[in-house]
């Protein structure tokens, strides 16, 4: 029997439960297996499942969609991948009832993505698709043989039917272009990092908290559960040893009914199953029995090792030993729950008890999540219904610092995943989020300065004008406030505005400043936004927060230039203000808004407070605007924002140099 050994592995999914045990156990014994990992961190992943392989010289990590065909070519290629474990998809069946298009997308499409990406760049030497054993449907509860790998395919749910239709485009590729294919299907697997929607991890969590156990049903229906090392071994076998060609079934002859899996949880926990087991509601269609036929892989040298009973007690420790490695999964533990599926975070809508509850955003270490909550608080008071924000610009600093303030606060939101020049894309997001605000803070302020914009002109109509105005409209026909986190560097010092007068820019003036493409479109876009009633302008300037590593951070651009302009500008301390935003949509205003604090600080005095708090060995050089201007590409803008509108809004802000002190300077003393 021949030995395929690989190079270059490239694992999908692998911060999952399943590939998360496979590439760890390959970095650990292979480390001549340079091993590349694809995961987009969808609500059932997790970095931490890959904490033993962090370290390992031969482990890289990329955060992207298997759907991204650009990102999948660039891989294969800059990479140089022979091999491809296939573990990524959506996988809970539960979910598929009430989310099924985004299991084709996931499961089909992306599989698809991937077997093109290998057919055209014709270096891969091993494609492994890993499967599940639904796709076969039910088996006859006599049977006392397995489905076994020739089996007709009989999937009964949209989650085993898109597994299937994956199989097909698998074996396709296979025949047609002779990708060298290799398809496993599996039992249930168990064991430590599993997201707690699967069965026995979610009766442990809730075995812990003293709560019942939820059975679909009346818990006849029958299951093999193999234990997660089994598997990751079973993977090690069919990457080395199995065919191409071939299926290969991953399973077990011993079965257990599920309400045998909870008897023995309870056992445990030493519960007593008769008042610890509920029975609820069964799923639409829920198959009595999978029996598979391991045969074919047994031949090639794997077996199962781990007895059941040593198995459910390591993962039992192991929930013991981590009860937040997942952060808040009350949602996931209901009886019936669904996850809205959207890129980086666990969305859930509840089960059929809390189809009208309201919402409630909860810390995760790795995702977020929203879980419904009760209609009274704990005092017994009714609750207001929640808000619920949609926000752009997660990648960009002060988006990412939005979706943390929205977690602090309590509040439900999601990010927006569409291109905002793309009409129906943004409206798409409305539709399925419903938010009852919407956040823009996505825009191209230039990479890594506005200098990128002057030969990018294009790209940034796109984005800063077209995208900006379409977002508003799309909000506007659906009667949602939209707050649009816009730019003061549209203004400079002028004979009215003189510098160090404290005569600051209104709100109501007319831009000044077109020495920058980047400023001409956001005053361009501005000036359209006054025709939209549910828009709120606010503009920031060079914005500053606590965070002094954070390279978008003003104080650590200037801190690190070689030389200095010294002039007074307004500014906005965004550990101060980007609060007041999130109560500024709470309390639906609207309108243009100077969005900094009070007052105008120099660079000079900047760093002054730099290095009497932070480095008292830091010194800089200044020199003048001239000559500023010729290391520069565009001009940048100089002015004093009249702050007092937001002000009397807002009667506790603090003015610049204040602010300074108590949100960055402070916190941040070392000296």
């Amino acid at each position: 029997m021949a030995t395929y050994k690989p190079k270059n592995i490239l694992i999908t999914g692998a911060a999952g439960f399943i590939a998360s045990h496979v590439c760890n156990r390959l970095i650990r014994n292979y480390p001549d297996y340079k091993i590349v990992v694809l995961d987009k961190l969808d609500y059932c992943s997790n970095l931490k499942n890959l904490l033993p392989s962090k370290s390992s010289a031969n482990f890289k990590f990329v955060k992207g969609d298997i759907g991204s065909a650009d990102l999948v070519n660039f891989l294969l290629i800059t990479e140089s991948i022979d091999t491809i474990m296939h573990f990524a998809a959506q996988t809970h069946v539960d979910n598929s009832f009430g989310n099924s298009f985004e299991f084709t997308k996931n499961n089909i499409y992306g599989t698809h993505v991937l077997l093109e990406a290998c057919k055209v760049t014709g270096q891969i030497k091993r494609f492994i698709h890993v499967s599940t054993d639904e796709v076969y449907g039910e088996t006859d509860e006599d049977a006392v043989v397995g489905n076994h790998e020739a089996s007709q395919l009989l999937p009964t749910n949209p989650y085993s039917a898109t597994k299937a239709g994956a199989e097909m485009l698998v074996m396709a590729y296979g025949r047609s272009y002779g990708l060298p294919v290799i398809t496993t299907r599996g039992n249930n697997v168990y064991g430590p990092n599993q997201f707690p929607e699967k069965l026995i991890p979610k009766f442990i969590l809730l075995a812990m908290q003293g709560k019942p156990l939820p059975i679909h049903g009346d818990g006849s229906n029958v299951r093999s559960y193999l234990y997660c090392e089994d598997v990751a071994e079973a993977f090690e076998v069919i990457l080395h040893k199995g065919e191409v060609g071939h299926v290969y079934n991953i399973g077990t002859k011993k079965e257990r009914r599920v309400i045998d899996v909870a008897k023995d949880i309870c056992k445990l926990f030493s519960m007593d199953p008769e008042t610890s087991i509920k029975f609820v509601e069964n799923r639409p269609f829920n198959d009595q029995r999978y029996f598979l036929d391991d045969q074919k892989l047994k031949i090639l040298g794997w077996s199962e090792r781990t007895i059941w009973e040593e198995g459910l007690k390591k993962t039992m420790e192991w929930y013991i030993q981590n009860p937040d490695w997942w952060g808040d999964v009350t949602g996931a533990l209901l009886p019936h729950p669904r996850m809205l599926m959207m890129p980086g975070g666990r969305h859930f809508d509840g089960s059929e008890e809390n189809k009208s509850a309201p919402y409630a955003s909860n810390n995760s270490n790795q995702t977020r999540m929203v879980i419904p909550v009760s209609r009274t608080s704990t005092s017994g008071s009714p609750r207001k219904s929640s808000l619920k924000f949609l926000i752009y610009g997660r990648t960009g600093w002060i988006g990412g610092l939005l979706g943390k303030l929205c977690e602090k606060q309590g509040i439900a939101y999601e990010y927006g995943r569409a291109r905002l020049e793309d009409r129906s894309s943004v409206l798409s997001d409305i539709q399925n989020v419903r938010p009852t605000h919407v956040l823009n803070a996505a825009g191209i302020t230039g990479r890594p300065n506005v200098d990128w914009c002057e030969s990018h002109k294009t790209e940034t109509i796109r984005t800063n004008v077209a995208g900006t105005l379409t977002l508003a409209d799309v909000c506007r026909e659906h009667n949602i406030l939209m707050v649009n986190y816009a730019t003061g560097c549209i203004f400079e010092y002028d004979s009215t505005h003189p510098e160090h007068s404290g005569i600051g820019f209104t709100e109501e003036e007319k831009p000044n400043f077109i020495g920058s493409f980047y400023s001409k479109t956001k005053a361009m876009v501005e000036e359209l936004l006054k025709e939209y009633d549910n828009v709120c302008t606010l503009r920031l300037r060079m914005p500053i927060s606590s965070d002094l590593n954070n390279p978008r951070n003003f104080i650590y651009k200037i801190s690190r230039y070689n030389k200095v302009v010294n002039i007074p500008n307004s500014m906005t301390v965004l550990d101060e203000l980007l609060p007041i935003s999130i109560e500024m949509a709470k309390r639906n205003l609207r309108g243009i808004w100077n969005f900094t604090n009070p007052g105008v600080v120099s660079h000079n005095e900047i760093l002054e407070m730099y290095k009497s708090h932070v480095n008292p060995n830091f010194t800089w050089v200044n020199f003048t605007l001239e000559e500023q201007s010729k290391v520069i590409v565009a001009p940048r803008s100089n002015n004093e924002m009249d702050a007092s509108k937001l002000k009397k809004e807002f009667p506790e802000l603090l003015s610049i140099k204040e602010s300074l002190l108590k949100y960055v300077f402070v916190p941040n003393k070392k000296v």
